[in-house]
């Protein structure tokens, strides 16, 4: 579900890649349609400031590279829906994606739609972006997650919300 409202944008360290990665690649096509990643296991400069919080956000994209985990993300709301089931409506952001990393112990957590399950279950870090890049872009804008960051601003725990 997606709604038409906005929320504030976040400034962007990168640009997002324009060729879709199939479902069985963890990794980007080629080296020009990939996002930068940040260098070494620091946060770049525009994503520190969400280290040792907790965010809601959208995830447009996600590879692995050098057996890390990066994601495409920018901060959106949720509003909690109750008619006839008990979800959530996700408000999409608005501006440019920022590229964050996943720290390698980053604990992934999926419910319905990515998910087999209403309630959410481990998946690994793998899993998830062959889960997430096999969702048309289109979809992905109607998805929403808890992200934890830690102190260096890495993705430590990942929690994707029920959506029907």
């Amino acid at each position: 579900m997606t709604a038409s409202a906005s929320a504030s944008g976040q400034a962007a360290a990168t640009t997002p890649p324009t060729a879709t990665v199939p479902a069985t690649t963890t990794t980007p096509p080629t080296a020009t349609t990939a996002p930068t990643a940040p260098s070494g296991d620091t946060a770049s400069a525009g994503t520190t400031r969400w280290a040792g919080t907790k965010q809601f956000m959208q995830i447009r994209e996600g590879w692995i590279s050098g057996g890390r985990t990066y994601l495409s993300v920018r901060t959106a709301r949720k509003v909690a829906v109750t008619d006839p089931h008990e979800a959530w409506l996700i408000v999409p952001g608005e501006g440019p994606y920022t590229t964050v990393l996943m720290a390698t112990d980053a604990r992934v957590l999926l419910s319905v739609p990515l998910g087999d399950s209403s309630h959410p279950y481990p998946y690994s870090q793998t899993e998830f972006v062959n889960r997430l890049m096999a969702e048309p872009s289109s979809s992905r804008s109607g998805l929403g997650y808890d992200l934890s960051f830690d102190g260096k601003g890495r993705v430590t725990r990942l929690q994707s919300l029920y959506t029907s």
